[in-house]
């Protein structure tokens, strides 16, 4: 079982639509389980479940309810999701008060190795002790930036972070979203950075309004649309798997 975190330390940069779309195109031919993190509950949203998990958070921390039973199959084939609730926002708070409070996730994702191929981790917008379990739980990092200065400043604060807190073995994979070829800072700082050594992906998701719509249709843009940026979800996932070594 890989996990594959969608994270980022700042919210509004696509890591939603990019958990939702990668997920529905691992399910092709693999078993995925899509968690829902944030207790806004975007994807939980898309995927049409009820951000509802039974116990709440302080369930499937504490033992009481397991990860298993807060699973809701989706529409689509192979895919199951784990529903936002909105008692995530005391994760911190519940991590806090646990034994081992940096692994609780990976304990809780763990009893699930053999029932899953992989499992997307959709993230809050965080740098904090859900951030340090998301990290510990991962097998890797795939992080939507904006192509813009804030954007990369905070890519910055994510790898200052890991070095401090020995994390050099987690793989990180920055990618450009929400990417306007009309502007010229975006196209400057794409090039500029795929031309470092700093381990972006090759693949960049165009800014467009299918993305927004997926609101409207409430499912994956990959399922049911046929353009670009359907294409360049395709190529996405087929260079993190590249990257991961999958075939």
């Amino acid at each position: 079982m890989r996990v594959i975190a969608v994270y980022n330390i700042k919210g509004g940069v696509g890591k939603t639509a990019t958990a939702v779309n990668l997920s529905w195109l691992a399910a092709r031919n693999a078993r995925v389980l899509l968690w829902d993190l944030d207790p806004q509950g975007a994807a939980t949203f898309y995927y049409r479940i009820k951000p509802k998990v039974a116990g709440g958070l302080q369930g499937l921390l504490g033992g009481d309810q397991e990860l298993a039973d807060a699973i809701k199959a989706s529409d689509f084939d192979n895919l199951d999701i784990v529903p936002a609730d909105f008692s995530y926002r005391n994760m911190d708070l519940e991590l806090d008060h646990a034994k081992k409070p940096l692994k609780q996730l990976r304990k809780v994702l763990k009893l699930l190795k053999d029932e899953y191929d992989y499992v997307f981790l959709d993230c809050p917008p965080s740098i904090s002790l859900v951030s340090e379990n998301i990290f510990n739980a991962s097998d890797v990092l795939v992080v939507p930036l904006i192509p813009t200065t804030l954007s990369l400043r905070t890519l910055k604060q994510l790898l200052r972070f890991c070095r401090k807190h020995d994390l050099n073995e987690l793989p990180i994979m920055p990618f450009f979203s929400m990417a306007d070829r009309r502007k010229r800072m975006h196209n400057q700082i794409i090039t500029d950075m795929l031309s470092s050594k700093k381990g972006f992906l090759r693949t960049s998701i165009p800014y467009a309004s299918e993305v927004e719509q997926m609101g409207e249709h409430r499912a994956p843009l990959v399922s049911y649309a046929s353009t670009s940026v359907v294409g360049a979800y395709q190529n996405l996932w087929a260079e993190i798997q590249s990257r991961m070594g999958i075939r």
